[in-house]
């Protein structure tokens, strides 16, 4: 499969846009309309100058013996090379077979536009989404697994979740994003979050083996996201997870009667997840990371050291002395024994307070200093950790 293009629809950068992502979208990072060569003979979406993005990729058109569109094109009507047949869309539920062996599907979208299930001839299976859509109707099982999905991984992470949900996606399975827009971050940045998701980006032109999976990037099991106040911390933990099904968000905070602020914070937060995640308010998380079960978003872990430290009387100086700092050291042992042993996939947040001004009292300074030794031990027991600043994720081991 060559992509001739792996842009949104106005590719990028946009013509007379002057944003920041516009503006350094050059060389691999810029992008035409996103459109799919399958062995040279089935071309899905036909955009301006397909044919010489074909010749600059190696490739040619003069072998495609279908032309099928998979969402409804704005502005003027694109001119079909000759040679080519003319373009159409299948009804959804609608198969065709190809004389070169190739057996396509329609597969029933979310919104408007139209998803193709390729067969190729030797059995290797590829499914296209179009901009903006997630796939309707799937049942478990029924679809079975996809050697490549090809689809709109950024701007709508929930697909790629409900293909996970159903099976048709595996750890093995090549996630390609396509249709990638201004909205995203150029380069590094865009690999790393589609890396965190299990897909990843290629440049226009490049063709790539449908069935080989060795470039399908390994999902860390364990991430520790930390970062100051408002730094987006659990704005790119949760991004993490939003392409995977069935999170379980566990709330360390619990609720704060009368406190209007908190119950504001936790709206917002709720109404920003995925609705088919469920959470749980709850300190005791090792048990959580002890048994098999969906990922798990635990926000945050400077709250539940809190619950610990008032547990265990770590405010009192007499009573920190007399056994209250040991018992805290057992409760964070345990907790990160239960992190190097646990199955799930976990996604921890947590404050990072050592960077500012020294508090005032003795119980800020304690705190402080447990918080800086809790977050190293559980970055010890993480294959990824990430420091957030004003929005921007800096991988620190990874």
């Amino acid at each position: 499969m060559t992509l001739l293009g792996t842009g949104a629809p106005a590719g990028l950068p946009r013509p007379d846009c002057p944003c920041a992502a516009c503006a350094s979208a050059l060389g691999d990072d810029a992008r035409a309309a996103t459109a799919l060569l399958v062995d040279g003979a089935l071309l899905l979406d036909l955009t301006p100058g397909a044919a010489f993005a074909a010749a600059r990729a190696g490739r040619s058109l003069g072998g495609v013996r279908q032309v099928l569109l998979s969402h409804p094109h704005n502005g003027p009507a694109v001119e079909v090379p000759a040679g080519l047949p003319q373009p159409g869309r299948v009804p959804d539920g609608r198969e065709l077979a190809l004389l070169t062996g190739h057996r396509v599907r329609a597969v029933a979208m979310d919104s408007p536009g139209t998803g193709y299930a390729v067969t190729g001839p030797d059995g290797q299976r590829l499914l296209y989404l179009p901009p903006g859509g997630a796939p309707a109707g799937l049942e478990e099982g029924a679809v079975g697994m996809y050697d490549m999905v090809v689809a709109d991984v950024v701007g709508r992470p929930d697909a790629l979740a409900k293909l996970r949900a159903v099976g048709a996606v595996g750890p093995t399975t090549d996630v390609v994003a396509v249709h990638l827009d201004h909205d995203v971050p150029p380069g590094a940045e865009l690999r790393r979050q589609l890396a965190a998701a299990g897909a990843r980006a290629v440049p226009d032109g490049a063709t790539l083996v449908v069935g080989a999976y060795e470039d399908v990037p390994d999902v860390p099991r364990r991430t520790l996201v930390v970062g100051g106040a408002r730094s987006g911390k659990s704005v790119e933990a949760e991004r993490r997870l939003e392409a995977f099904p069935d999170v379980l968000y566990v709330a360390t905070g619990g609720t704060r009667g009368g406190d209007t602020e908190w119950a504001e914070r936790v709206a917002a937060h709720r109404e920003r997840r995925p609705g088919s995640w469920r959470t749980t308010e709850t300190c005791d998380l090792v048990p959580l990371l002890a048994v098999d079960g969906p990922p798990l978003l635990i926000d945050c872990l400077s709250l539940w050291l809190t619950d610990v430290m008032d547990s265990v009387g770590a405010w009192d100086d007499a009573v920190w002395a007399d056994g209250g700092e040991r018992a805290l050291r057992e409760r964070v042992r345990e907790l990160t024994d239960a992190v190097r042993a646990t199955r799930r996939t976990v996604v921890a947040v947590s404050n990072e307070v050592g960077s500012g001004i020294v508090p005032a009292t003795a119980s800020g300074r304690r705190y402080r200093d447990e918080l800086g030794r809790l977050n190293a031990a559980f970055a010890g027991e993480c294959e990824q950790v990430v420091l957030v600043v004003a929005g921007q994720a800096l991988v620190l081991r990874g």
